[in-house]
């Protein structure tokens, strides 16, 4: 069995960006490559130097030609042509013999490296793996702190060994460019930069990432003093002189805004994407204190919690915050929309002082929806939802619309059945829903679903025992229609009977 070939980038010089991969695949090879000039110091090997064992067999590639003339017959090329064929040779050598050969690689193996001449005369024969690096690019803008683009902008990249003319034409119609190969041809790149008309942004970075670093102006580099590991960089034109978050402008404030979300009825897994970033993005969060003791904890932002019993205290209070710049996330638990935070925040917003302040609702999954996906289907036909809580309503309406709603053979989702304050009201809901139900229809009593003490289980109107339901649960009333299935299951047929 033949052995495997890596080619492994090793990032543009600080040792503390070489991949854990990429540290592993080394210290395990057999065989370290590494390419060097005629005085055989590899940056590479140096770079991997840390990751190195005792008894590895290490190749040196020199180059029998970097910048200087040659009396080979092909000239450059063909020097270099059959130094590549004669390297390829000797490492595939040890592939045959079931060695794994790890071919290093400054920056990224297939960005302008040597790796990737052994890659085309080996890979077709043996087991290859590339393993990407930080390109010298990516380092030069992180240590200038630049952008290189956003949004809808291209970034080009060049070769400094294009002639003046042609690197000048490619400048003057990209909105960010990185210019390669630098040393010798530095003075035609910075001419190309001047021809542009883009000298004045343009940087000069040097040995990016390493304690050799050097970072100036393009236009005030000595073309004398430029190594090759050097590049030229165009940063985003959008990302103005200096670095650092964008900031509003003294005469112009951030515009706030409140958003209304819904968690969903219990697990994290149930908050949509949506609302996780909306919730990521807030500076404040203001709810209901055991509502926001579900979102994670950031320092970053301030909380506000309060009771259950203050909704426009506290979406006015969310309002006025939005109203001087902060983004504002009104936290409720399923779905902000249904007996939660949304109605309460719209109406305080209807005010006159609060104008011109955006309220955005961002859906949740409901507690309802939560439950009768515990058993089934049991809404899958026409259902009503009511509140049997008289907090807002009086309890005579709350008994009206429950006989209605049952009369009208609705499956039905009661929400805030009973309270220490009101234990006898769902007696009472249960005592109406029977003068037009029957016994035998079927209940839903679904507790802290999705929470640490889930409890979910399926009875009948008529064996329904009041002391047994909390405000913890929600109740889902059947229809005539509602079926339980041998195995449990609960549902309610789409097509109805007549």
């Amino acid at each position: 069995m033949s052995g495997r070939l890596y080619g492994v980038g090793l990032g543009p010089g600080d040792p503390e960006l070489v991949t854990v991969k990429a540290a592993r695949l080394i210290a395990a090879a057999d065989v370290v490559a590494f390419h060097a000039a005629q005085h055989g110091r590899s940056v590479a090997r140096a770079l991997a130097a840390p990751y190195l064992r005792e008894g590895q067999v290490e190749e040196l590639l020199v180059y029998p030609v970097t910048t200087e003339t040659t009396d080979h017959p092909g000239g450059y090329q063909g020097a270099i042509d059959e130094f590549y064929e004669a390297a390829a040779a000797r490492l595939a050598a040890h592939l045959d013999a079931g060695r794994d050969v790890v071919v290093l690689a400054e920056g990224d193996p297939f960005f302008y490296g040597s790796y990737m001449h052994m890659h085309k005369r080996l890979a077709h024969r043996y087991p290859t793996e590339v393993v990407p690096g930080v390109t010298s690019v990516s380092g030069a803008a992180a240590v200038v702190g630049r952008p290189l683009v956003e949004r809808d902008e291209v970034l080009t990249v060049l070769p400094g060994t294009l002639p003046a003319d042609e690197l000048a034409e490619w400048l003057a119609t990209t909105d960010s460019a990185a210019v390669m190969k630098l040393g010798r041809t530095f003075a035609q790149v910075r001419e190309a930069f001047d021809a542009a008309g883009v000298l004045d942004r343009a940087l000069y970075v040097e040995r990016a990432t390493t304690d050799r670093q050097r970072v100036a102006p393009l236009a005030d580099v000595d073309p004398a003093t430029v190594p090759y590991f050097s590049l030229a960089l165009l940063p985003s034109p959008l990302t103005g002189p200096t670095p650092g978050p964008e900031q509003p402008r003294d005469d112009e404030a951030r515009a706030g805004e409140v958003v209304v979300v819904g968690l969903g009825p219990g697990a994290r897994g149930w908050t949509t994407p949506e609302v996780a970033d909306a919730l990521a993005r807030a500076d404040d969060l203001v709810g209901y204190g055991p509502y926001l003791d579900r979102v994670p904890a950031n320092p970053r932002q301030t909380r506000h919690a309060s009771g259950n019993r203050v909704e426009a205290e506290r979406a006015a209070h969310a309002l006025e915050l939005a109203r001087s710049g902060r983004r504002v996330a009104v936290v409720s638990s399923g779905d902000p929309g249904v007996f939660a935070m949304a109605a309460a925040v719209l109406e305080v917003a209807a005010a006159p002082e609060h104008a011109g302040v955006r309220v955005r609702v961002l859906p949740g999954l409901t507690a309802a929806q939560a439950v009768a996906s515990r058993v089934g289907a049991p809404l899958g036909h026409d259902f009503a939802v009511i509140s049997l809580s008289d907090v807002l309503k009086p309890l005579d309406v709350v008994l009206d619309r429950l006989r209605s709603a049952a009369a009208a053979d609705l499956v039905l989702a009661l929400y805030n059945p009973r309270s220490k304050a009101r234990p006898h009201q769902l007696a009472k809901a249960l005592d109406a829903l029977r003068e037009v139900r029957e016994p035998e229809t079927v209940v839903v009593v679904g507790r802290d679903v999705g929470g640490p003490e889930e409890q979910v289980r399926v009875t009948t109107l008529g064996d329904l025992d009041p002391e047994t339901v909390d405000m913890r649960c929600l109740l889902l009333v059947g229809s005539s229609q509602t079926r339980v299935t041998p195995s449990g299951q609960v549902y309610t047929p789409r097509r109805h009977p007549s």
